[in-house]
């Protein structure tokens, strides 16, 4: 029987400087980033909000990024969206 591996919950919040607020483009801060990556072994990069060259890896993973966060519709997504510019 395969059992279910369950992601540990991390708690991150604006207060602490580890989540940006949605009126300055949502997401997660690198102090952010480095808490969840420790908390749950991830590796989570920092968001491609710069000028990439047309067929870069970061301008793939930027591609993707906003393929997958299509349907978002909540206000710190669409803060998200923007500024990764999609």
């Amino acid at each position: 029987m395969a059992t279910k591996r369950k992601k540990k919950q991390v708690n991150l919040s604006v207060g602490r400087g580890e989540k940006l607020p949605a009126s300055r483009g949502g997401g997660l801060t690198a102090k952010g980033r480095a808490k969840y990556n420790r908390a749950t072994g991830s590796k989570l990069k920092a968001p491609v909000t710069g000028k990439v060259k047309k067929g870069s890896k970061a301008a793939k993973r930027r591609k993707s990024f906003c393929a997958r966060s299509r349907g978002w519709t909540g206000v710190r997504g669409k803060a998200a969206r923007k500024r990764w510019k999609c």
